[in-house]
């Protein structure tokens, strides 16, 4: 993952009529994290998809160097599909194999499907869908909602061991996030 980037320069968001954030300017490297904070319906939600390359900005520019994993509120899984067939498909594509499910405890849902899981459980299919991506940009939205004191331990040690390896990230949660060298964006500087 050496060589992780993503960075946004003068970056302004706009929702129909409104302007939730203008002149965001940010830039994060190997290794470093930052927690976008801020109430609700301010642009936590607009930046990361801005960041992603999913929505575009209303000014200015992102750069990133390496693949960008999105997790948010849909886990990109058919919940047709058994978890452990859902899982699979990603798999396939990304190329990546792992012992991911086991290790967000998931083996014993492999055959459950995707759309009776409950919301913790398909937060940590989310997350074993994005480790493997092996994506060096983590965009994680509200990553903890959901999740038991023992999964959000998890989630934390899986955000930690990213960046550790040299991954970037970039939270946005209302809940504090544990996490190392974690640096504070708060949007409301920046609202218009």
């Amino acid at each position: 993952m050496q060589g992780a980037a993503i960075a946004a320069t003068d970056l302004a968001c706009r929702r129909g009529d409104r302007l939730l954030f203008a002149r965001l300017s940010v830039a994060l490297g190997a290794g470093e994290a930052l927690q976008v904070v801020g109430h609700n319906g301010i642009g936590k939600s607009s930046l990361l998809r801005i960041l992603a390359g999913l929505a575009p900005a209303y000014a200015g520019t992102v750069t990133a160097e390496g693949a960008v994993g999105l997790l948010d509120e849909r886990p990109a899984l058919d919940p047709a599909l058994p978890l452990g067939r859902a899982l699979a498909f990603w798999r396939r594509l990304d190329g990546h194999d792992g012992d991911a499910a086991r290790r967000l405890g998931l083996d014993g849902l492999l055959d459950v499907p995707v759309r009776y899981l409950s919301t913790g459980q398909k937060k940590r299919a989310a997350f074993a869908r994005l480790l493997g991506q092996a994506a060096p940009i983590w965009l994680l939205d509200e990553p903890l909602n959901g999740l038991d004191g023992q999964a959000v331990a998890l989630a934390e040690a899986l955000a930690a061991e990213h960046c550790a390896r040299g991954g970037v990230a970039v939270i946005a949660s209302h809940q504090p996030f544990r996490l190392p060298g974690l640096r504070p964006l708060v949007l409301a500087e920046h609202a218009a």
